[in-house]
């Protein structure tokens, strides 16, 4: 993999679809959401103006999951509501080991950092979730949960720095990307808010005794908007100074620095990238009363914005 200097345009419709030679959700869909993948090891290398990097996975797994996250029938893994057009799909990533390494490169813009960068982990899994058009099989939403056991991370104070310049020359291509999103925004926001007045109009249904049951585990499930997520049930972070001077091979001062050590307990990191401000955060992973008070703050800050370009 490697870098775009621009970002490339969004996806179009799904190719398994267009290959069966349809354009709905249908058989080819569901035979290849059926599949149970298992590689033995797998290596990424990404490459970028700055540095380089590489995964390495060792017994990936990758199949279909109920929205309990448990194996199941697998036509238990979906759900299809025929008034929406939409339907929801579950899958989970399981590895063995997982090994991740960055460098810098040699033409690289930045001064050359000589300490790699290395983190290896043990067992962990992705769970995602999908929700699609069944027309187009287009994705509206999508949940995506990396989950890891205990981590052990090792960093010296090189490393530390080498980890900000990466993120840094990562930073312009990201930048490009929330302006492509940004100028995609009016479709977006016109799907978002023409499904939100429908799933409203169906939450006031649901209190009638004619209310789908396939409707009520439809919303119950359902992803209000697309998310991603982090979650470390522990972390031990070591960082060290190894900042010391050599000079013909020989130790010039022999003091070091310190070390420190950071200890983090079910860490979590939640970033909803197409959140609107003012809107309602009741659907968020992680949502308590606290939340409510913000949400407050955010509206009135919102209200005050429009109010002040109203006037210019």
């Amino acid at each position: 993999m490697r870098t775009c200097e621009e970002p490339r345009p969004p996806n179009g419709q799904s190719p398994i679809a267009l290959a069966a030679g349809q354009s709905e959700y249908g058989f080819a869909e569901k035979v290849v959401e059926g599949m149970f993948i298992v590689v033995n090891s797998i290596t990424i290398k990404i490459h970028s103006k700055a540095f380089h990097a590489s995964f390495e996975l060792w017994q990936l797994q990758g199949y279909s999951v109920n929205p309990n996250w448990q194996q199941s029938d697998l036509r238990l893994t979906r759900i299809t509501d025929p008034q929406r057009g939409e339907v929801l799909t579950f899958k989970e990533l399981t590895w063995q080991t997982l090994r991740i390494e960055a460098d810098a490169t040699d033409n690289g813009d930045q001064d050359p950092v000589t300490t790699p960068l290395r983190l290896i982990t043990n067992q962990g899994r992705i769970q995602i979730s999908l929700k699609r058009r069944t027309k187009d099989c287009n994705v509206m939403a999508s949940k995506l949960m990396f989950l890891l056991d205990d981590l052990l991370w090792v960093l010296t104070d090189s490393q530390l720095k080498a980890m900000m310049k990466y993120a840094e020359s990562l930073s312009e291509a990201m930048e490009k990307s929330a302006q492509q999103r940004k100028s995609l925004a009016p479709e977006s926001v016109q799907v978002s808010e023409s499904w939100f007045g429908c799933w409203s109009a169906r939450r006031k249904e649901k209190t009638s005794p004619n209310a789908s049951s396939i409707g009520q585990y439809f919303d119950k499930h359902d992803m209000k908007e697309s998310s991603y997520h982090l979650l470390i049930s522990r972390l031990d972070l070591h960082i060290c100074d190894d900042s010391h001077t050599r000079e013909s091979g020989t130790l010039k001062h022999g003091m070091l620095g310190g070390a420190m050590q950071l200890t983090f307990r079910r860490m979590a990191f939640d970033y909803y990238p197409f959140h609107r401000a003012g809107d309602a955060c009741k659907h968020w992973v992680r949502y308590s009363e606290a939340m409510e008070t913000r949400g407050q703050w955010a509206k009135k800050l919102v209200s005050e914005f429009q109010s002040k370009i109203e006037r210019l």
